[in-house]
């Protein structure tokens, strides 16, 4: 399968399920009480999303590989700050 837009990589498509579900989680009341932590948790799953697209339409494949890292990062960071939720009992 030829890949035409960015909507067709699988990984943008993960992305955007892991957005959709950080913004359903942080919707929760205890996320209420810590914007801080809200905005830094939608904001890096977002930004996993962005990179995918915005490495879709690098010149070089070597700069789409770099957005691509840098997507990884962000879903790391995701990852980072849910275990700050879960010590701080935000995350059920």
């Amino acid at each position: 399968m030829k890949i035409e837009h960015f909507e067709d990589i699988e990984a943008w498509q993960l992305a955007r399920e892991l957005t959709r579900t950080v913004y359903r989680l942080t919707k929760m009341s205890g996320f209420a009480h810590d914007y801080g932590l809200k905005r830094q948790i939608q904001e890096a799953a977002g930004s996993a999303m962005h990179n995918i697209a915005e490495g879709f339409d690098a010149e070089t494949n070597a700069e789409f590989i770099r957005f691509l890292r840098y997507a990884k990062r962000s879903c790391t960071e995701v990852q980072s700050e849910l275990y700050v939720a879960l010590d701080e009992d935000i995350y059920p």
